[in-house]
């Protein structure tokens, strides 16, 4: 044999081989780098929502002996209700202030402050927080009642790290005397952190009393909004694609409707929203701002991406189900509903669920129905108050915080966007779930 043959073997590696096998070697790398890039991305945003929305669950408070003067809240002495609801807050402002004078007395804190000075590193809440307190109870008047109040949000900002003392050398909310008073009674053990259960279940509150809101009252909205959606959405969407997939004749018509189904579910959810402003509320002429109408809006939004998923779902059946339920005899309505819809649920529940997230975390359709500038502060009292009476959802009521000057609230955006991710990653977790649970493979 000679030397030519040897060199043409084919167990010579050719240099258009090498150049082949080199070029496979750095997609590879490529694909393991844009890996890690997008890892790094995610660590990155985790870490960043974490470390800034962990402070939200927790809250500075303070504990007072407060007597509750009858001579102050019950002048009469007859314990009727009306008589006690006319003591307003300002009635209870000064019980707190010699609270807080009796708890300096008691730990031996020296401070120069006057007792005002003191109180007010207590919420602009407590005087009222009191008087529901008593309305509820008429019966703790008269008698010395531990009560815990939140601290305001510049000492809650100092406790944790937020506010320093040279960012306050021109702040007429806080000085540094109060902050020296903070000191001593923290080492007093009047003043500690908790767990802020309130942030979960209370309402927002205005601009003077960030370390009072909560999340609770738009996380009810949300919920509101997401029934009407699934009520209105699910039907609609699963009938359309049924009807479009397995009855309707496929002709020009047809296909426009296809089309214009795969062009909504691009569209900008802004324009939901301003076709929600025009139809629902200027013309049906429904309440502002009401969950009812945020869940129209995102119906709207959301019946493209639910039709296009049950579309999907029905067509990766086997068509030889259906052959074979005519087959028996079946109607084509019977092959349908009895053996090809059972078959894709779990591909139509994935997409329904997926659509509800996403609906679930969309803040411009809600701007432009009202539900941006309204202050969720009072939890609705009926079920037909949680639809109709105004209310604010979890991404509009997180950008709402992000917008006002307070840090405190900017902390309670970050911790809102924990909620929601939470509840964004369990429907996910759900609709994985279910696809897995039910999926058969052909």
């Amino acid at each position: 044999m000679t030397a030519s043959a040897k060199s043409k073997s084919l167990y010579d590696v050719s240099d258009h081989t090498k150049r082949r096998n080199a070029a496979e070697k750095r997609f590879r790398r490529y694909g393991q780098g844009a890996i890690m890039i997008g890892l790094l991305m995610l660590c990155m945003l985790v870490y960043t929502i974490v470390s800034k929305g962990t402070g939200a669950f927790q809250q500075t408070f303070v504990t007072l002996n407060v007597e509750l003067l009858e001579s102050k809240l019950d002048k009469k002495g007859n314990r009727d209700i009306e008589d006690i609801k006319k003591v307003t807050t300002f009635g209870y402002a000064p019980l707190i202030n010699t609270a807080m004078e009796a708890a300096v007395s008691d730990h031996g804190v020296q401070s120069d402050l006057k007792s005002k000075e003191m109180a007010k590193i207590i919420s602009k809440s407590a005087p009222a927080v009191m008087r529901d307190l008593v309305i509820a109870d008429p019966s703790l008047i008269g008698q010395t009642v531990e009560l815990k109040f939140l601290a305001n949000s510049w000492i809650d900002g100092y406790l944790k790290g937020r506010v320093t003392r040279d960012s306050i050398a021109n702040n007429k909310n806080v000085s540094s005397e109060q902050l020296d008073f903070v000191d001593l009674m923290v080492d007093a053990g009047v003043i500690y952190k908790g767990f802020n259960l309130n942030f979960i279940l209370g309402a927002d509150a205005s601009d003077q009393r960030p370390e009072d809101a909560g999340i609770g009252v738009a996380m009810l909205g949300s919920l509101a909004m997401m029934v009407v959606v699934l009520v209105l959405a699910l039907p609609i969407g699963v009938a359309a694609s049924i009807y479009l997939e397995e009855f309707a004749p496929k002709n020009r018509i047809t296909d426009i409707i296809e089309v214009n189904i795969a062009n909504l579910a691009a569209v900008p959810s802004i324009v939901f929203g301003i076709l929600g402003l025009a139809v629902f509320i200027n013309t049906m002429e429904l309440p502002q701002s009401a969950p009812l109408v945020g869940g129209l809006v995102l119906t709207l939004m959301t019946l493209p991406t639910i039709i296009i998923s049950t579309r999907a779902a029905l067509k990766a059946v086997p068509p030889s189900i259906r052959s074979a339920a005519l087959g028996i005899g079946a109607s084509k309505m019977q092959s349908v509903f009895h053996h090809v819809l059972p078959l894709a649920a779990p591909g139509i529940l994935t997409g329904t669920i997926i659509g509800l997230a996403q609906a679930l975390g969309e803040t411009a359709p809600l701007l432009l129905i009202g539900m941006i500038g309204y202050i969720a502060s009072n939890m609705p009292e009926t079920i037909a108050q949680g639809f109709l009476s105004p209310n604010s959802a979890m991404p509009a009521q997180i950008y709402e915080w992000a917008k006002r000057a307070d840090p405190a609230f900017y902390e309670r955006a970050w911790g809102g966007i924990i909620i929601l991710l939470v509840f964004l990653v369990t429907m996910n977790t759900i609709a994985v779930l279910l696809r897995r649970r039910f999926e058969r493979r052909w």
